[in-house]
């Protein structure tokens, strides 16, 4: 056989061995997943059946677990923010009620000083006030004060001197026969004024009942200082 001829049937020849050499390599690799690692000198089992995965086993009591600590930390949260809402609440209440409260003793104290310096007043008018005595000698000096206090002239001595002659003392007296009872305006009182004299020359802080002694007398004179300077120059009629 021709050299040539030879190499090429030895070179098929290898190729078919090569083929088959391949084909084991593949089938012990994939025999050896099959083995079972054993200690030295221990024998070996081999399988072909594909390994099966093991089992996993699954369950729902954490999943249940983890749920229920969530609903229950919301739960304590919404608890807690009622306490918080409800602790502001009456917070606000108290200090609303400590406000009225302060608000209504600052009320009483307002009133309360308020009625203390009217009492105060009252007391220091009522110190001031002189004390007279229900006679002619008293109702000559309060009208005296009064007139004072006005700026109208006269005396103790001019007043009482016309007083005793017009009325001799009398507060009640009336004169029913004179032109002025004639024309229906009779003189009344102490020093003897008809009521259109009165009125208009009656004396503020006075009473304006005509017959009242200090009223009487303050208006009287208050007319004389006008029309003669003073009750004190007057002798008559007037």
């Amino acid at each position: 056989m021709p050299k040539n001829i030879f190499s090429r049937v030895q070179s098929r020849s290898l190729t078919r061995h090569h083929k088959i050499a391949m084909a084991g390599v593949a089938t012990l690799g994939a025999a050896a997943i099959g083995f079972s690692a054993v200690p030295s000198g221990a024998s070996t089992t081999t399988t072909t059946e594909a390994a099966q995965p093991a089992a996993v086993a699954f369950s729902t009591e954490q999943i249940k677990d983890v749920k229920a600590s969530v609903t229950d930390q919301m739960a304590g949260a919404s608890v807690k923010a009622e306490q918080i809402a409800a602790k502001k609440k009456a917070e606000a209440a108290a200090a609303a009620k400590k406000k009225a409260a302060a608000e209504a003793a600052k009320k009483k104290a307002e009133a309360e000083r308020k009625a203390k310096e009217a009492a105060s007043r009252a007391a220091k008018r009522a110190a001031a006030k002189k004390s007279y005595p229900n006679n002619l000698d008293g109702w000559i000096r309060e009208s005296l004060d009064v007139m004072k206090k006005h700026g109208i002239p006269g005396s103790y001595e001019g007043i009482k001197r016309n007083i005793i002659r017009e009325s001799s003392g009398n507060p009640r007296a009336i004169n029913n026969w004179d032109i002025n009872a004639i024309n229906g305006i009779p003189s009344k009182g102490l020093l003897q004024v008809i009521p259109p004299t009165f009125k208009h020359w009656h004396v503020p802080g006075t009473s304006w009942d005509i017959y009242d002694p200090v009223a009487n007398i303050t208006a009287a004179c208050n007319y004389a200082a006008d029309k003669y300077g003073s009750m004190d120059n007057v002798d008559s009629a007037y």
